[in-house]
């Protein structure tokens, strides 16, 4: 135990013929602190100061050999301290501070309970002693609040059974509803909010998941309570779904997993801010997921990906049918080479259709000339993959094309997350990397950790991406104001495959869906702004090679902007509102931000960057972007000497600049 003490015996009383115990562990600031009582039941509460955030709440697991927590007996409590640094890699920043102080509860009958306090909140999970494999059946995550609070969640799409439920692709819009009124027959997945009083945030994620499913939330009906909810281990799979290329779980099995000796389950996260923008800059799911298990990552290369399904391989002026052939595919390469664009995906058609299997190529497509192509032209390919097509000859797949010299594989279609998906997961990247590829998972649960564990694994769908425009009518589908929310909740659990970088761009009443001729939903700027704010390692270029050509100055900004960086300093931010964050990259910041469809003049306080009088090379909304969502203007501009710039925002506007230092 180290010197310092960090968690005080509170109190011992008589409770139910068992004696109760009260520790307290403190954040390293002393801001926050969680009560910790062990009697008959486990539970906890969280405190700021004196106010509560979340009143006692029971937690337990009940496992073949018994209930941890119920009844349990302790044997020892321990604290420790702790203060280091994460050498980060393809993240927001280089160096993730790692500072906790920490409660272990050791038990009789074979497990611990962890809780660590963080500044940025708490976590706590359960952790296996034994050297026995164990079903577990049922963990109860139990959160109460001491106030109907208001609520922002995403429930899942499909309001089908709960087999239908727990088979989704984790793109929900979100709702804000008091928590007493949550449905109770609706699941919701994590990252969620809770706002408590006097503008404090309270943001519930997960991490370090693995041999182990996900955690959704429902509502109770009773009070101001949510509790956890997990899939099932599945029992019998089926191909099916999507062109044949999902597993479609048919029956399940009465238990969630069976752990493995010593198992760590995953961290339960409650993040807390007392100002919006500490969600755009918390760092709690990358430091509680497991190290880097792939050891010298020299040969992991994020990047910028030109990318044709979003824009229908829409190429035109040129001398051949556009479409999945090797023809196309050059014309991408030559595009990418030219812009310094490092990698082209082959997306979905590449494979003969609904064979699901990876070494059925299309007649149209010689792979290795497109391949040797990109050689040439430093220019990467990428291969899309389908969750079946790749899970039935995994190994097999990924020692082919890396010889071949394909540079990795964006999965897609996985749209579960109970334990044997989550596994499915791990050996993908695993395997990856072993190949030493890149993986995209895409169709895809939010992350939790996982590029950390294996940095190969450079992105991750689980968000309401730019795709939606081809299909979402205004208003019932709103991306504009989606974008001003994703920032503090989604991206908070880490990268989002988001896919923008839209040149045609709609107003509320110019924008339509389309398949062939694809929009997005905002200005011109509000898409180049989306490059600074969202984590992306592996980006995509969404749009038609042509359409990047007609727009050289926009192509060029997005074409050279890092994919991952040193530091991140988030600005004034409100969720639902706006956004605003800067970024930089050895010797340049970027700033980044957008606003839902409400005009606003922004300040935007730059003090920290220390770049008064600097130049700069700005893109604002143009005078006529409220009816032209289109139009921007280029400027170079001097930062002023107190570090305030304001700046206008069209109706889903945006603005981006780049600062030499």
């Amino acid at each position: 135990m180290k010197k310092r003490l960090v968690f005080t015996l509170l109190q011992l009383c008589v409770c139910m013929g068992l004696m109760a115990k009260s520790y307290t562990v403190t954040s390293p600031n002393g801001k926050l602190k969680v009560q910790v009582e062990v009697g008959n039941t486990l539970s906890y509460q969280l405190l700021m100061g004196q106010s509560v955030l979340v009143s006692p709440s029971t937690l337990s697991m009940k496992t073949e050999a018994g209930t941890w927590g119920v009844g349990s007996k302790l044997k020892k409590a321990s604290a420790t301290s702790h203060k280091g640094t994460i050498q980060a890699f393809a993240y927001k920043r280089s160096v993730v501070s790692d500072v906790y102080n920490q409660l272990r509860l050791q038990f009789k009958e074979g497990f611990s309970v962890i809780f660590r306090m963080y500044d940025e909140g708490m976590a706590y999970r359960f952790v296996s002693d034994t050297q026995r494999e164990l079903k577990i059946e049922e963990e109860e995550v139990t959160v109460n609040f001491p106030q109907d609070w208001t609520s922002l969640v995403p429930y899942v799409n499909d309001a089908g059974d709960r087999e239908d439920q727990l088979h989704t692709s984790f793109e929900s819009k979100y709702t804000r509803c008091v928590i007493s009124k949550l449905k109770t027959n609706r699941l919701i997945f994590s990252p969620l909010m809770v706002e408590a009083e006097n503008g404090v945030k309270l943001c519930l994620a997960e991490s370090d998941v693995e041999n182990y499913p996900g955690l959704f939330f429902i509502g109770t009906g009773k009070g101001a309570c949510i509790k956890g909810v997990s899939a099932p281990y599945p029992k019998r799979v089926k191909q099916g779904g999507h062109n044949k290329l999902q597993l479609q779980v048919k029956e399940r099995e009465p238990y969630l997993v069976k752990s493995r000796a010593g198992q760590q389950f995953p961290w339960r996260i409650v993040n807390v801010a007392t100002e919006d923008k500490q969600l755009l800059d918390n760092d709690m799911v990358y430091r509680l997921a497991s190290p880097n298990r792939i050891g010298d990552v020299s040969w992991v290369k994020p990047g910028k990906v030109a990318w044709e399904w979003w824009n229908d391989w829409g190429l035109y002026g040129v001398d051949f049918k556009a479409g999945v052939n090797t023809e196309t595919y050059k014309c991408y390469i030559d595009f990418a080479s030219r812009n310094g664009i490092e990698y082209v995906i082959l997306d979905e058609g590449w494979a003969v259709n609904l064979k699901a299997d990876l070494f059925q190529v299309v007649p149209e497509i010689d792979l290795k000339e497109i391949i040797d192509y990109g050689k040439a032209k430093n220019v990467g390919i990428i291969l899309w993959a389908g969750y079946y097509a790749f899970e039935r000859d995994m190994e097999r797949v990924c020692k082919h094309y890396s010889e071949m010299g394909v540079k990795g594989f964006k999965i897609d279609f996985m749209d579960r997350d109970d334990a044997a998906c989550v596994d499915f997961e791990f050996r993908a990247a695993a395997t990856t990397a072993k190949y030493k590829m890149l993986c995209d998972l895409h169709g895809t649960h939010k992350p939790t950790g996982l590029n950390r564990t294996y940095p190969n694994v450079v992105n991750f769908e689980g968000v309401r991406g730019l795709e939606n425009n081809k299909w979402g009518a205004y208003p019932k589908y709103d991306q504009v104001q989606y974008d001003v929310i994703v920032p503090f909740l989604r991206m908070l659990a880490g990268p989002m495959d988001y896919t923008q970088g839209a040149m045609l761009n709609g107003t509320r009443e110019t924008y339509r869906p389309s398949n062939s001729e694809p929009m997005s939903q905002g200005t011109r700027t509000h898409q180049l702004a989306e490059y600074v704010i969202f984590l992306s390692p592996l980006n995509m270029l969404c749009d038609s090679p042509m359409h990047y050509d007609e727009n050289p100055e926009c192509t060029e900004f997005i074409a050279k902007i890092p994919t991952v960086w040193e530091e991140t300093i988030p600005l004034q931010s409100v969720i639902g509102e706006y956004v605003a964050v800067a970024r930089r990259n050895g010797d340049k910041w970027y700033v980044g931000a957008t606003t839902n469809w409400t005009a606003r003049d922004l300040t935007l306080d730059l003090t920290p960057l220390k770049v008064a009088g600097r130049k700069a090379v700005a893109f604002y909304d143009g005078v006529n972007a409220d009816r032209f969502a289109q139009d921007y203007k280029k400027k170079e501009i001097e930062i002023p000497q107190d570090g305030k710039l304001t700046v206008h925002l069209a109706p889903g506007g945006g603005f981006a600049m780049q600062i030499p230092l």
